[in-house]
């Protein structure tokens, strides 16, 4: 299953700086998300973002990740030369992560 069958995401922008939220449709799938969407995966999801530069953060009450990714968008959106290099573009990418689950 892909992470927008079990999450959907908000995001925002900043400079050079986007954050992503992901957020369980069902609470019962916070412990998946939790467990499976780690900073490495994001990184690795992506394939252009050094994990470093990826901060994670729980957020157990809204069963939500955010996840501030610095350099992300290309020296910011007002500079960038990249067309659709916002924050919304990277959670639709982000939503599409492959995760597994054991049920």
């Amino acid at each position: 299953m892909k992470l927008h069958d079990i999450a959907h995401a908000r995001t925002g922008d900043k400079g050079d700086i986007s954050n992503i939220s992901v957020i369980a449709y069902d609470p019962a799938h916070w412990p998946l998300i939790r467990d499976m969407v780690t900073t490495d995966r994001v990184a690795a999801h992506f394939e252009t973002f050094d994990a470093r530069d990826i901060s994670r953060y729980e957020i157990p009450q809204l069963q939500a990740l955010n996840f501030v990714i610095r350099g992300a968008l290309a020296g910011g959106v007002t500079r960038s030369l990249a067309l659709d290099a916002h924050g919304k573009c990277l959670a639709s990418v982000l939503l599409e992560m492959q995760i597994c689950s054991s049920k």
